[in-house]
């Protein structure tokens, strides 16, 4: 067979061509460190490539939620601990008031102390997570959620929302409290609120009460001798029990009720005895109340007798409120505690995705680097073939 110059010009051309084509192709590979430089080189590979990496930029956007969320938590359980002194150091106050040896005077220094924790304890309710929004505003987080009226009173301007983060698949988390739950609320726990009534006239103070039942008891003295216990019964039925004859220092049991009630109160003085949130569970108020009874000078028993009504009733309050703020501050901690495990199992689950998507597409430089030098050898072997025969001609052996 006799092959025509031309023929084997063009033919050996195109050979080499291939051959530096194929070099040129491992060489961007090694290049790209990537198996296959377009899905066309290995569509099943890059069609699994992609589906893990779009697991793996869910990833990191559920790891950037759980980092903000973490964040948030973290400056909201720091400014609970903060409300958790503050609190303690009110019910400190407390007992340095009841301080039978107590003068006036003594007393407004220790109402004193009260305002400064009553601002710090506003201050921490308006706590912000460092870009201006307020933690405890529900998804008001523009403005301040309490707002201080010029009667003293504190305003809850907030709402009852809580900002939730996806921070996996399928679970959202709330990144925040609202301040109504946090400051105005009681746990279902919460002790009975015992009360004096604001226009009582005698000198009658109670102490040692306790309830067996849920009910609300009022206590009302029809004379200086007598009193009526009122209440309404489970299935909504009022019941009135009295008159009972009164008996300083006696315990008043009558029903679910157990108080004992010392001085000499008046006809028309009422004592109640309510749950938590009948009694007013806002924090604030109750601060504000102690500090007002306090700045009262007590100049006779009945006097006294409202200050040390006033003690109780803000002790039980502000003790209701301390547990309210460690149960919302533990929640906290428990989200906080199942952050830490979504990230673990986040960061375990990127590098099982990460694994996969290198043994899908990422280069073996070895196997490559030597596949390269196989086909460079091949290439310049055919070069030096080529330059061979080309020169071969029948006038060279003339």
């Amino acid at each position: 067979m006799r092959i025509s110059t031309q023929s084997f010009f063009e033919r050996s051309a195109a050979g080499m061509g291939r051959l530096q084509q194929k070099l040129f192709q491992v060489q961007r590979q090694i290049g790209a460190g990537t198996k296959f430089l377009t899905p066309s080189g290995d569509p099943v590979a890059a069609a699994r490539a992609l589906g893990v990496s779009q697991s793996l930029a869910e990833t990191a956007q559920y790891a950037a939620s759980r980092s903000r969320a973490g964040q948030s938590l973290s400056m909201e359980e720091s400014a609970l601990q903060s409300a958790t002194g503050v609190l303690q150091n009110v019910k400190t106050l407390i007992v340095q008031a009841g301080n039978g040896t107590l003068t006036a005077a003594d007393r407004g220094t220790l109402a004193t102390a009260l305002e400064s924790q009553f601002a710090e304890l506003l201050g921490v309710a308006n706590s912000t997570d460092g870009n201006g929004q307020y933690l405890f505003a529900g998804f008001k987080g523009d403005a301040p959620p309490f707002v201080e009226q010029g009667d003293g009173t504190v305003n809850y301007m907030g709402n009852a929302g809580q900002r939730l983060v996806q921070v996996d698949v399928a679970r959202q988390i709330a990144a925040t409290d609202d301040g109504e739950s946090v400051f105005g609320a009681v746990q279902g726990s919460a002790m009975r609120v015992p009360a004096a009534a604001a226009g009582n006239g005698g000198s009658g103070v109670f102490s040692n009460v306790s309830v067996a039942d849920g009910l609300n008891y009022t206590v009302t003295f029809n004379s200086s001798a007598t009193y009526t216990v009122s209440y309404v019964a489970a299935d909504g039925t009022p019941v009135a029990v009295g008159p009972q004859v009164f008996t300083p220092g006696q315990s008043i049991a009558v029903a679910g009720l157990t108080m004992q009630i010392d001085g000499a109160p008046i006809a028309g003085d009422v004592f109640t005895v309510q749950d938590a949130t009948s009694a007013g569970a806002d924090v604030f108020q109750a601060v504000r109340d102690l500090i007002g009874a306090l700045r009262v000078p007590a100049t006779d028993a009945a006097a006294m007798a409202k200050v040390l009504n006033a003690l109780s009733t803000a002790d039980v309050k502000i003790n209701n409120a301390h547990d309210n703020v460690l149960t919302v501050r533990s929640a906290v901690g428990s989200r906080l505690a199942e952050l830490d495990s979504l990230n673990a199992s986040g960061e375990w689950r990127n590098i099982v995705d990460q694994t996969y998507l290198s043994e899908l597409q990422d280069l073996d430089y070895a196997s490559a680097l030597s596949e390269f030098a196989q086909r460079e050898t091949n290439l310049r072997a055919t070069q030096q073939t080529f330059a061979r025969l080309q020169s071969i001609a029948l006038f060279n052996y003339l």
